[in-house]
């Protein structure tokens, strides 16, 4: 006769052994179910494969464009001054033929066939955006004057620019040099001299 003890023991060994079969039928599929899930791993394997393909290439991709970048600027940095210099040559040759002349007796011709070179070469400048600042006779600004002297001049207003030293130049708007001035100051006579005329005294 078997003990209330056996009869446990041997309840719990077939619930064991029932939930062992049906954990290994889940782990380990059989049949059909085990051909697709490995036809899935190497659909997979073979994407993923595909995928690392894609990666190596498109690195590949920009390292090769990071390089062309960088060839193009080093391009741009060296020859980026070529359209400005083949406007420039024209008045090297137009100086050369005026040095050919410069021995005839003729200073006048001489003279105006430098001003006409001046000419062409400010519409050059002008072609690339440089534009002479006009100062003579304008206020004083220091936004674009460099004032180096000041005189007293009855021909002018106070602050006045009287002459030029060295021409300013502006780069599509932007500064790029001052011009250098001579503005005029007038003195404390001259300035109450204008105050009586203005009131009429």
């Amino acid at each position: 006769m078997k003990t209330k003890k056996e009869h446990t023991d041997k309840k719990i060994k077939v619930e064991t052994a029932e939930t062992v079969d049906s954990t290994e039928k889940e782990i380990f599929p059989q049949g059909d179910e085990l051909t697709q899930l490995q036809e899935a791993l190497e659909a997979k394997e073979k994407e993923a494969k595909e995928n690392y393909d894609l990666y190596l290439r498109a690195v590949a991709e920009l390292d090769n464009f990071r390089k062309r970048a960088a060839r193009d600027k080093a391009d741009i940095i060296k020859f980026g001054k070529e359209d400005l210099i083949k406007d420039i040559l024209p008045f090297l040759d137009s100086l050369d033929r005026a040095l050919e002349h410069r021995g005839s007796s003729d200073a006048q011709a001489f003279k105006d066939g430098i001003a006409l070179i001046q000419d062409q070469f400010l519409c050059c400048l002008k072609k690339h955006g440089v534009e002479r600042i006009e100062s003579i006779g304008a206020d004083f600004d220091p936004n674009f004057h460099e004032a180096l002297m000041r005189v007293d001049s009855v021909d002018h207003q106070d602050n006045q620019v009287v002459s030029e030293m060295e021409k300013g130049y502006l780069l599509n708007g932007r500064l790029i040099r001052p011009s250098r001035v001579c503005v005029c100051k007038k003195t404390g006579e001259n300035s109450d001299c204008e105050i009586s005329e203005a009131n009429g005294e």
